[in-house]
């Protein structure tokens, strides 16, 4: 039996996630994310995906974040018509994700058509795709829970492990089948981290595999543990308060901003922080904080014991408030502090999160603290490359406020951490591993590490080269 992998996304950098693989000519698709980064280029290469969609025979989504879900809704407008396998809680959180990308694609249109008329040029961008197109390819999603093994294909069969990673993210172990004969080949997408609050650790109880695709974000770097990530969370709160500034976050709506709203209660129900006013300005945030109460089969023991046992709700608290309002956004520049602001974009590129950077950026009583990966060429990496001015909306602005950065709060796993996970499972059939979602320097560092600790067969996934995995 012919087996062929290849990749459209997320081969020698970190976004865009889009694999296919190949069984007998008839093509599966594991994950079809958006790029994420500076506007123009991600909005180039979104454009440029171009793949047979009417021809794939099924949709594998392991995750709900927008660079593995993202352009989901363009295959159904290429003619895709098949299945979209997911678990509950990422067909849920996909379906919100990719409806807001709709709704911001709207608006962007709406704005760069009024801006040309008052040109008086011609209007010519338009939206990848609108909301009828999403709720199509909600409507061809199919949830299938942890450890259900089924088959989605002739020969073909599925099974999801949690990856550990974001609320319902999945490893997604393809087994193909022929006369008697297994491949089996498993996608990491995004390998998650033990002992993080709110999800199960990333599982390790999978059938051994031959192949195994792999992120490699973190390749190149180590994780803070987390007691001194809340050591280090608690001091810069402490000093906003002192100066009576403004904590300014950018965060992911789905899973950092929960993960830090839960961090926050633990620290004020141990008398480490002042209770201070925490926004989470980011509509999308508030819905996907509700999507986490409805699917408790994805907490880890302690959650659970928070719920069942103590009846607390460790999604929210008093000094917690949800901004959903233009309005209401606006409002808190003009707000003294102290207080912490929570907003999306996690990169800093689009949403709310870019006008409270501008608004607070240059004021010396403020700090911005990073608590995630962010992409080459964004202003969250200018950020966090600590470069004294950056360019914000169009006007340079000079970075007075204090930069921090805590990676102990990444969804990903860095690269001891990886290690550790190939070591905890079964991989006495390994034949190879395939490294994407990785920068170059990262990758090839990881490589290396690899190879001199155990995996010696690693190989770097490069764009639309094709690697046979044949039985």
């Amino acid at each position: 039996m012919a087996i062929n992998f290849y990749s459209l996304g997320a081969a020698e950098e970190v976004t865009g996630s889009k694999h296919v693989l190949e069984v007998n000519g008839k093509p599966l698709m594991i994950d079809c994310g958006a790029f994420q980064g500076t506007r123009a280029e991600a909005d180039r290469k979104n454009r440029e995906f171009d793949i047979a969609a009417e021809k794939l025979e099924t949709v594998i989504l392991t995750h709900a974040h927008y660079d593995h879900c993202g352009l989901l809704p363009v295959l159904t407008k290429k003619g895709f018509k098949g299945n979209v396998f997911s678990t509950p809680a990422t067909r849920d959180l996909a379906n919100l994700i990719m409806m807001d990308s709709a709704h911001i694609q709207a608006r962007d249109a709406e704005y760069l058509r009024k801006q040309a008329k008052k040109k008086g040029e011609k209007f010519s961008w338009q939206p990848l795709y609108d909301e009828s197109d999403v709720v199509r390819v909600t409507n061809q999603m199919i949830s299938i829970s942890y450890n259900r093994p089924m088959y989605i294909a002739s020969g073909v069969k599925l099974e999801f492990f949690d990856a550990g990673h974001i609320l319902g993210s999945a490893f997604a172990q393809l087994t193909v089948e022929d006369q008697g004969k297994e491949t089996c080949i498993l996608f990491t997408g995004d390998l998650g981290r033990k002992n993080k609050p709110i999800i199960r650790d990333p599982s390790t109880n999978m059938k051994a595999p031959d192949y195994i695709i792999l992120e490699s974000t973190y390749g190149d770097r180590r994780h803070e543990h987390t007691i001194e990530a809340l050591d280090e969370l608690a001091a810069i709160v402490q000093r906003i308060e002192d100066k009576k500034g403004k904590l300014i976050i950018p965060a992911f709506a789905v899973e950092r901003t929960q993960e830090l709203i839960y961090n926050f209660h633990l620290l004020v129900d141990d008398g480490r922080i002042s209770e201070l006013p925490i926004y989470v300005d980011s509509p999308m945030a508030t819905n996907a904080t509700s999507i986490f109460q409805v699917h408790p089969e994805c907490y880890d023991e302690e959650t659970h014991q928070a719920f069942l046992d103590h009846h607390k709700n460790p999604f929210g608290f008093n000094a917690l408030s949800f901004i959903t309002s233009v309005n209401e956004s606006k409002a808190l520049n003009k707000q003294k502090g102290p207080m912490i602001i929570i907003s999306a974009d996690g990169m800093c590129e689009f949403g709310r999160i870019v006008h409270h950077l501008a608004n607070n950026i240059t004021n010396p009583d403020n700090t911005v603290l990073l608590v995630g990966y962010m992409a080459a060429n964004t202003l969250g990496r200018r950020l966090m490359n600590r470069e004294p001015e950056v360019k914000i909306m169009g006007d340079w602005m000079k970075v007075r406020a204090s930069i921090e950065n805590i990676n102990a709060f990444s969804a990903h796993a860095d690269y001891v951490e990886m290690l550790e996970w190939l070591n905890s499972i079964d991989t006495s059939r390994l034949k190879k591993i395939f490294l994407v979602h990785g920068e170059p320097d990262a990758q090839n560092a990881f490589q290396k590490f690899l190879n001199e600790n155990g995996f010696p067969n690693t190989k770097i996934v490069k764009y639309g080269e094709t690697y046979d995995l044949s039985l």
